[in-house]
């Protein structure tokens, strides 16, 4: 089939890709002409595991272009794969995925599907169609599906080749067809995928209703690891006998300093704003909010309540990102955290083995500040981030990290107190230095 797919961020491109991969003809639109000249080199513009293997074993069925009027104009499958961040009231903006469906209501020349893999409020999918439908040459039908994406940062093509199950929201016999062949190489042997067709509202709150209810998990095993904390219990002890237990499971049961990332975040955000224009409340989704907001900085808190003032103080950061495996900053920890230390005065050392760049470039948050007090400076080891440090900040769980020697902490810094957000550590491991971490 031939497949346009809009946007080359994290949705856009490893699903292209991953399409490719399958056996479709594949183009990736762009408007950053320099996004698109870096995928033409066969350059990923992201760092996602195993992307750009699979662009270069696939590059005879992938093109990359900004010309959409081309790319729309005879596809049989337009998927909108565009960002739709939260505004200021957490709604989602939805002006990227507007944007694109008036492109392909001006370029389209024959019947198509298009796909919105997109995250947005459910009945986007009805006005899209409706809009398209209204905007298209006459004569030339559009049916709109509800595709959404399940990936997780850092194993993306994974999740996309050896998904947990293709969702396919349609309203119509002909759609549902159309989505089928997409689709059916990733239903059958060596991947398997279980495929769901529902109604397209459903598909729509599927997402929602899914991303929610991890992120919910999150936060209610970080409060339980709080009062572990203050009880004497380890977090990791009960953790393991939670997910023991099949109506629970293991998943998502990691204690640590919150959840960051393009999803969660404003996935909360955006479903808590839609429950209160509608009337129903989500209330756990709003405590899940709350919750994340605040474990983020409980060991920034920690620390200021054992050293009392951080001005002047050198303070060592490792990790950067909001996860390992990926280069990705939205809505990690660090900022919050970093940027408190910065106001506080303190000497900032940072260490991420991928980050530092994108961090470098992205977050203005107080460099250019020039009510800040403290500074920020960048290592590449581990050993020079902590040299001289009066306390170590872990924010991400980098192998780099977790796999560190220990007692470098004691043999390298002022004073080895090391508080330690992703629970990289075995306390038996630690008993030589100032070792605090979550829920144990």
């Amino acid at each position: 089939m031939k497949v346009a797919v809009a946007g080359t961020g994290y949705v856009g491109l490893v699903t292209g890709v991953a399409l490719a991969h399958i056996g479709h003809n594949v183009t990736c639109v762009d408007v950053d002409e320099q996004k698109i000249k870096k995928m033409q080199c066969g350059i990923s513009p992201i760092y996602e595991q195993d992307l750009e293997k699979l662009m270069h074993e696939n590059q005879e069925r992938l093109i990359y272009t900004t010309d959409y009027k081309n790319a729309y104009k005879n596809a049989d499958v337009i998927i909108i794969g565009v960002g739709t961040p939260e505004r200021k009231d957490g709604s989602a903006n939805l002006d990227y995925v507007y944007t694109v469906c008036n492109q392909i209501a001006e370029s389209l020349q024959q019947d198509c599907v298009v796909v919105v893999k997109s995250t947005v409020p459910i009945g986007t999918n009805d006005e899209i169609e409706q809009l398209l439908r209204d905007n298209s040459a006459k004569g030339i039908n559009i049916y709109v599906a509800s595709n959404p994406e399940f990936l997780a940062q850092g194993t993306a093509v994974h999740d996309t080749l050896y998904a947990s199950r293709i969702v396919v929201g349609v309203e119509d016999k002909r759609a549902e067809e159309i989505m089928h062949t997409l689709y059916k190489p990733l239903t059958l042997e060596p991947y398997n995928v279980p495929y769901l067709s529902t109604s397209r509202r459903s598909a729509e709150m599927i997402k929602y209703a899914s991303n929610d209810f991890l992120a919910l998990k999150i936060s209610y095993i970080n409060e339980i690891a709080n009062l572990c904390k203050k009880l004497g219990a380890n977090i990791e002890e009960v953790a393991k006998g939670m997910g023991l237990d099949p109506r629970i499971g293991n998943k998502f049961l990691k204690a640590g300093i919150g959840y960051g990332g393009s999803c969660f975040p404003k996935d909360t955000k955006a479903l808590h704003w839609l429950s209160t224009c509608n009337g129903t409340e989500l209330l756990t989704i709003k405590a899940c909010i709350e919750v994340n907001k605040k474990q983020k900085l409980v060991l920034l808190n920690e620390l200021i309540n054992d050293l009392h003032c951080l001005e002047g103080k050198t303070i060592a950061v490792l990790g950067l990102t909001f996860k390992p495996g990926t280069d990705d900053l939205r809505d990690a920890p660090s900022i919050d955290n970093i940027s408190l230390l910065l106001d506080m005065g303190a000497k900032v050392k940072a260490y991420d083995p991928i980050g530092i760049e994108n961090f470098k470039n992205h977050v203005h948050f107080k460099l250019s500040n020039d009510g800040v007090k403290g500074t920020i400076d960048y290592y590449e080891s581990i050993d020079e981030t902590i040299t001289d440090a009066d306390a170590v900040l872990i924010m991400t769980e980098w192998p780099e990290i977790v796999n560190y020697e220990i007692g470098n902490y004691k043999k390298l810094m002022k004073e080895p107190r090391v508080y330690d957000g992703r629970n990289c550590y075995p306390l038996e491991n630690t008993k030589e230095i100032i070792y605090s971490s979550i829920g144990r």
